[in-house]
């Protein structure tokens, strides 16, 4: 596949299906430019941790500091979301960033609440805190800075190498057993990921960052995901081994989940880039969903069924094993959460 400039993961901008949402506009744009430059808006949502009750979800509570990501991941189960917010999945979704600038102080006042009980919070479930824009507002780091000074405990997933940055404050978290992270690998192809994942790091630099991460003693493991059958399901064992020799401690995988306005998306993605293997790719996901493309079931939206779908958990399986990646990481602590007076206070002692 030829290398080329990375740009925007999807072609289009869909029709919405909700009504529109007031916006105000943050004046900040990206290093690009360009004809589809991002455009970030302040969120003035008042809360900041979002609850599920999914039990295909191992946690309850999650923080997103964006929504919208400018990864650009065509497969992104979250694109739906932005149509909540009057934008598209398509194009917007990756364009039109949602900032929540007030982050770290509503995570304060969270833990603040007589009513939060210290619980592991995922960072993030529905964006990644790593995105580009990270490293000029540093809202992510603020927020661990809140989980230490509460003690809580967090877990983070990620693409982007940009979390070396804060390399500090996770060493800090660790030492008093207050995190996990999850690097996500889909493939170790850099020229698959620039069309696939157009905005994400390359695969040898999460790999380096899964190692950095691994020599300074915080818990780190690979996350293979999506799963793309008759695309980069067969580098399942390469991608458990070299993440294994760089230090990973533990792997999970999720199979390709294309809700909503996703499913054509990725399609239209497939004809574009790859279109002598979209047929046989489309075949492939249909058999692990039962003839569908997607599967919104509990149970088996993250999983699939049919044969298809078990060949590859068993190649999973067996590599994970191979290489001690196949155990699940002790429970992060409470045990060390503390309250830190009113929540006001705590805005004005910043």
């Amino acid at each position: 596949m030829k290398a080329r400039k990375r740009t925007r993961g999807a072609g289009t901008n869909p029709p919405n299906r909700f009504e529109a949402l007031h916006r105000e506009r943050l004046e900040l744009q990206d290093e690009e430019g360009g004809a589809s430059k991002t455009q970030f808006r302040i969120d003035s949502s008042r809360s900041i941790l979002a609850r599920n009750d999914s039990p295909d979800i191992p946690f309850t509570y999650s923080l997103n500091p964006y929504r919208g990501c400018e990864h650009g991941c065509i497969y992104c189960y979250a694109r739906p979301s932005h149509e909540y917010l009057g934008f598209s999945a398509g194009i917007d979704f990756e364009s039109k960033i949602m900032v929540k600038t007030l982050a770290p102080e509503l995570l304060a006042e969270a833990f603040e609440s007589k009513s939060w009980n210290p619980q592991v919070v995922a960072l993030s479930g529905n964006t990644d805190c790593y995105q580009p824009v990270e490293r000029k507002l540093g809202l992510t780091r603020r927020c661990l800075e809140v989980f230490h000074r509460y003690g809580n405990p967090v877990s983070m997933i990620t693409k982007n190498a940009l979390l070396l940055r804060d390399l500090d404050i996770l060493r800090s978290l660790a030492r008093e057993n207050l995190i996990h992270v999850l690097i996500s690998i889909t493939s170790l192809d850099a020229d698959l990921l620039r069309v696939l994942e157009p905005r994400t790091s390359a695969p040898n630099l999460r790999l380096q960052a899964l190692e950095e991460l691994a020599s300074n003693g915080i818990p780190v493991g690979v996350n293979v995901a999506p799963v793309i059958p008759g695309l980069n399901d067969q580098e399942i064992p390469s991608i458990l081994r070299e993440s294994a020799a760089r230090g990973a401690t533990m792997a999970c995988s999720i199979l390709l989940r294309l809700p909503g306005p996703v499913k054509d998306l990725f399609h239209e993605w497939l004809q574009k880039e790859m279109p002598e293997r979209a047929k046989k790719i489309t075949s492939l996901i249909r058999q692990t969903r039962e003839g569908a493309m997607s599967d919104s079931r509990f149970g088996s939206r993250m999983s699939g069924t049919g044969e298809v779908a078990g060949a590859i958990h068993r190649l999973f399986a067996l590599h994970a094993a191979r290489y001690g990646l196949q155990e699940r990481w002790p429970e992060l602590s409470t045990a060390r959460f503390r309250r830190r007076g009113s929540a006001q206070q705590e805005l004005f002692t910043r």
